[in-house]
């Protein structure tokens, strides 16, 4: 197989030029794809794909006949990225998450940046992910964001963009992992080569993040993830990373509260847990707190949390930042905070709860992206050119009865990279999320999650959507 065929299109192509030309820091890549013999590539995309289904390397797509399990959906060809734009990237992202930190410990104690009316009271207040019982809350050294996914993509000439940030319970460096120890087997020879940066020591990271915000009062402090359990889409994900940093995999039920501590319940009774890395909702955490029936959590909890006994990652609260009408306000967050102009600027972005911006949306419906403020995995969202008048019309009703919880965006033509498709490849539009890391510093994973929205034309990339995923290397 060859690209002699590949066709850029009217799109940034990540891997060509418009002259069909391969980027500098893919060359080396193409030139070695070009050299295997005729049938090699596609013989190494199915070895790939049996090594995922061998590994159980899957996620659950819900909403259809039933919940169903599938395996992750991987192409082999990966997304380079040349080292100084991802020093670029990086920069960006540290201004990002360090200046969302600060809008968290703000918004839930002095709350200057409501006082000083940058951004209005309301739209905080009204925030699905703003939670009253999280005001006064002070997380050890004053971080909230520990582990972050943020979401970015390039338009048609090449601007990057920041899309959303994910900061709940960010999910799919495991996939990045897996990508990579299939990609090493697939091309081993290019990996020296090229100088991939490495990957592989996040799980350490993380762990050294987590113990830092443990409570001090022992040297080896005791890690539990809580997943919600094997329903779950990124159950996969939770049980890889309980492995990779020797955590205790832990559902709701196997937590206790007492004396004011947090244990689980093991074969050899109560053991103390000091750090727990949450893979569920702030509002299962706690019955006592949020929701109250609850079993995915544990009562009392929050008292424990508050009183310093045990850590949580990501602090209960940051979903405020991820609501998609506070995410507009992240450049003026960025200038009232650190006094600096975006490195990586937002989507323009039209919040519905404003009557012009209302105006503007439901004028033009047919050719926005208009998204809810608090769903996720490509859910109930309109993207408006493919949409028929009656989906349009359907929206705009949604949208009317409740303005706050929508934004508009213009629909930009993702960047594209080849995939293989039979026996040619086709470029098919991608986006990357950085994973970040907020411990003693703050440490970006080089590359990320390349997701690819595999189904031609399409610009939903996530996997519940039919969407795929690349390796990415940063050379």
């Amino acid at each position: 197989m060859n690209f002699k065929d590949y066709e850029v299109g009217n799109f940034y192509d990540e891997m060509f030029e418009s002259n069909q030309t391969a980027r500098t820091c893919a060359q080396l890549l193409t030139k070695k794809i070009e050299s295997l013999p005729p049938g090699e590539l596609k013989r190494r995309q199915a070895a790939a794909e049996r090594s995922l289904y061998s590994m159980g390397i899957t996620f659950n797509v819900y909403g259809e006949e039933a919940e169903r399990e599938k395996i992750w959906p991987f192409d082999v060809i990966p997304h380079v990225i040349e080292s100084t734009e991802w020093n670029r990237i990086e920069k960006g992202l540290k201004q990002r998450i360090q200046t969302l930190n600060l809008f968290l410990d703000d918004v839930y104690n002095d709350q200057k940046i409501i006082k000083d009316k940058v951004i209005p009271e309301e739209i905080i207040r009204s925030s699905s992910g703003f939670l009253e019982a999280c005001i006064g809350l002070k997380p050890p050294h004053g971080i909230w964001p520990h582990i972050t996914g943020t979401d970015l993509i390039r338009d048609q000439e090449g601007q990057l963009y920041v899309l959303e940030d994910n900061m709940r319970v960010p999910s799919g460096v495991s996939y990045v992992l897996a990508n990579r120890n299939l990609m090493k087997r697939t091309f081993p020879e290019v990996f020296n080569t090229l100088n991939v940066k490495r990957i592989n020591d996040y799980p350490t990271h993380l762990l050294d993040m987590l113990s830092g915000i443990a409570p001090p009062h022992h040297d080896n402090p005791q890690v539990a993830l809580l997943t919600p359990g094997i329903h779950n889409s990124a159950y996969f994900e939770h049980t890889f990373l309980a492995q990779q940093i020797g955590a205790e995999l832990v559902e709701g039920r196997d937590l206790v509260v007492s004396d004011g501590y947090v244990s689980m319940r093991t074969t050899h009774g109560l053991q103390r847990v000091d750090m727990i890395y949450r893979r569920i909702d702030d509002l299962f955490l706690d019955p006592n707190v949020f929701h109250k029936h609850s079993t995915l959590g544990a009562a009392g909890l929050m008292d424990a949390y508050r009183a310093g006994r045990v850590a949580i990652a990501n602090a209960p609260g940051t979903g405020v930042a991820d609501d998609k009408v506070i995410y507009a306000f992240v450049p003026q967050m960025i200038k009232y905070y650190l006094d600096q102009e975006s490195l990586i600027p937002n989507v323009p972005t039209y919040i519905c709860a404003d009557e012009k911006s209302l105006a503007y949306t439901l004028s033009n419906l047919d050719t926005l992206v208009v998204k809810p403020a608090s769903e996720a995995g490509g859910y109930g969202m309109l993207v408006g050119p493919p949409s028929s008048k009656k989906e349009q019309e359907k929206f705009a009703d949604k949208i009317k009865k409740n303005p706050r919880n929508y934004i508009a965006q213009p629909t930009i033509a993702l960047s594209r990279a080849p995939v293989i498709v039979d026996d040619h490849f086709e470029g098919r539009h991608v986006d990357l999320r950085p994973l970040i890391l907020y411990g003693k510093d703050i440490y970006v994973l080089p590359g990320g999650l390349t997701r690819v929205a595999l189904p031609k034309d399409s610009l939903v990339v996530n996997s519940s959507q039919g969407g795929g995923s690349k390796d990415t290397w940063v050379v």
